[in-house]
Protein backbone atom coordinates (compact mmCIF):
# COMPACT_ATOMS: atom_id res chain seq x y z
CA UNK A 1 0.00 0.00 0.00
CA UNK A 2 2.86 2.40 0.78
CA UNK A 3 4.22 2.04 -2.75
CA UNK A 4 0.83 2.74 -4.29
CA UNK A 5 0.44 6.16 -2.63
CA UNK A 6 3.61 7.77 -4.11
CA UNK A 7 2.83 6.28 -7.52
CA UNK A 8 -0.75 7.55 -7.47
CA UNK A 9 0.42 10.98 -6.35
CA UNK A 10 3.03 11.23 -9.10
CA UNK A 11 0.52 10.13 -11.75
CA UNK A 12 -1.91 12.74 -10.48
CA UNK A 13 0.72 15.47 -10.76
CA UNK A 14 1.72 14.41 -14.28
CA UNK A 15 -1.91 14.33 -15.32
CA UNK A 16 -2.66 17.78 -13.93
CA UNK A 17 0.52 19.24 -15.46
CA UNK A 18 -0.55 18.05 -18.91
CA UNK A 19 -4.01 19.54 -18.46
CA UNK A 20 -2.52 22.87 -17.29
CA UNK A 21 -0.83 23.41 -20.66
CA UNK A 22 -4.25 24.09 -22.19
CA UNK A 23 -5.79 26.01 -19.27
CA UNK A 24 -5.58 29.36 -21.08
CA UNK A 25 -7.51 28.13 -24.13
CA UNK A 26 -11.23 28.81 -24.52
CA UNK A 27 -13.26 25.94 -23.08
CA UNK A 28 -14.34 24.61 -26.49
CA UNK A 29 -10.68 24.21 -27.49
CA UNK A 30 -9.74 22.57 -24.18
CA UNK A 31 -12.32 19.90 -25.01
CA UNK A 32 -11.16 19.30 -28.60
CA UNK A 33 -10.16 15.68 -29.13
CA UNK A 34 -6.56 15.56 -30.34
CA UNK A 35 -6.20 13.14 -33.28
CA UNK A 36 -2.94 11.54 -32.08
CA UNK A 37 -2.73 9.12 -35.02
CA UNK A 38 -3.08 11.99 -37.48
CA UNK A 39 -0.36 14.00 -35.73
CA UNK A 40 2.03 11.05 -36.11
CA UNK A 41 1.00 10.30 -39.69
CA UNK A 42 3.61 10.98 -42.36
CA UNK A 43 0.77 11.58 -44.85
CA UNK A 44 -0.79 14.25 -42.62
CA UNK A 45 2.60 15.87 -42.10
CA UNK A 46 3.20 15.91 -45.88
CA UNK A 47 -0.19 17.54 -46.48
CA UNK A 48 0.56 20.01 -43.67
CA UNK A 49 3.94 20.79 -45.18
CA UNK A 50 2.32 21.63 -48.53
CA UNK A 51 -0.22 23.94 -46.87
CA UNK A 52 2.56 25.50 -44.77
CA UNK A 53 4.70 26.17 -47.85
CA UNK A 54 1.79 27.87 -49.59
CA UNK A 55 0.28 29.83 -46.71
CA UNK A 56 2.68 30.08 -43.76
CA UNK A 57 6.27 30.11 -45.02
CA UNK A 58 6.09 33.74 -46.11
CA UNK A 59 6.18 34.73 -42.42
CA UNK A 60 7.46 31.62 -40.66
CA UNK A 61 10.14 30.75 -43.23
CA UNK A 62 10.49 27.76 -45.52
CA UNK A 63 12.05 25.75 -42.68
CA UNK A 64 9.55 27.02 -40.09
CA UNK A 65 12.34 28.85 -38.26
CA UNK A 66 10.58 32.24 -38.13
CA UNK A 67 12.80 33.67 -40.87
CA UNK A 68 10.19 34.33 -43.56
CA UNK A 69 10.51 37.28 -45.93
CA UNK A 70 7.52 39.08 -44.34
CA UNK A 71 8.97 39.02 -40.79
CA UNK A 72 10.65 42.39 -41.26
CA UNK A 73 8.71 45.16 -39.56
CA UNK A 74 6.42 42.90 -37.55
CA UNK A 75 6.09 44.02 -33.93
CA UNK A 76 5.91 40.36 -32.83
CA UNK A 77 8.24 38.07 -34.72
CA UNK A 78 6.83 34.88 -36.25
CA UNK A 79 7.18 31.74 -34.15
CA UNK A 80 10.27 29.58 -34.67
CA UNK A 81 8.75 26.11 -34.85
CA UNK A 82 12.18 24.47 -34.94
CA UNK A 83 12.84 25.61 -31.38
CA UNK A 84 12.70 22.46 -29.27
CA UNK A 85 11.96 24.44 -26.09
CA UNK A 86 8.88 25.91 -27.76
CA UNK A 87 7.78 22.43 -28.83
CA UNK A 88 8.12 21.10 -25.31
CA UNK A 89 6.11 23.98 -23.86
CA UNK A 90 3.13 23.88 -26.23
CA UNK A 91 0.37 21.43 -27.05
CA UNK A 92 -1.42 20.28 -30.19
CA UNK A 93 -4.54 22.14 -29.01
CA UNK A 94 -2.58 25.42 -28.76
CA UNK A 95 -1.25 25.07 -32.30
CA UNK A 96 -4.67 24.07 -33.63
CA UNK A 97 -6.25 27.04 -31.84
CA UNK A 98 -3.68 29.50 -33.27
CA UNK A 99 -4.30 28.22 -36.79
CA UNK A 100 -8.08 28.31 -36.47
CA UNK A 101 -8.42 31.58 -34.54
CA UNK A 102 -5.20 33.52 -35.14
CA UNK A 103 -3.25 35.17 -32.34
CA UNK A 104 -4.61 38.47 -31.08
CA UNK A 105 -2.05 41.30 -31.02
CA UNK A 106 0.17 39.69 -33.65
CA UNK A 107 0.19 39.37 -37.42
CA UNK A 108 -0.94 35.73 -37.15
CA UNK A 109 -4.32 35.57 -38.90
CA UNK A 110 -7.07 33.00 -38.47
CA UNK A 111 -7.23 30.32 -41.16
CA UNK A 112 -10.83 29.01 -41.02
CA UNK A 113 -10.73 28.15 -44.74
CA UNK A 114 -8.36 25.26 -43.97
CA UNK A 115 -11.13 23.44 -42.14
CA UNK A 116 -10.46 21.11 -39.24
CA UNK A 117 -8.59 18.49 -41.26
CA UNK A 118 -6.28 21.02 -42.88
CA UNK A 119 -5.63 22.70 -39.54
CA UNK A 120 -4.72 19.36 -37.95
CA UNK A 121 -2.43 18.55 -40.90
CA UNK A 122 -0.59 21.86 -40.44
CA UNK A 123 -0.48 21.20 -36.70
CA UNK A 124 1.10 17.79 -37.38
CA UNK A 125 3.75 19.35 -39.61
CA UNK A 126 4.51 22.30 -37.32
CA UNK A 127 4.88 20.08 -34.26
CA UNK A 128 7.19 17.75 -36.17
CA UNK A 129 9.62 20.62 -36.77
CA UNK A 130 10.48 20.86 -33.07
CA UNK A 131 10.88 17.13 -32.46
CA UNK A 132 14.27 15.77 -31.52
CA UNK A 133 16.16 14.85 -34.66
Amino acid sequence: MRRLVPWALSMSLVSSACADVDRDLPSEYRKVKVPEARLASSDARARGRAIFAESCAICHGERGDGQGIRREGLSVQPRDFTNRAWRESTSPRHVFFAIREGIHGTAMPAWPALGEEGAWDVTAYVLSLGEAR
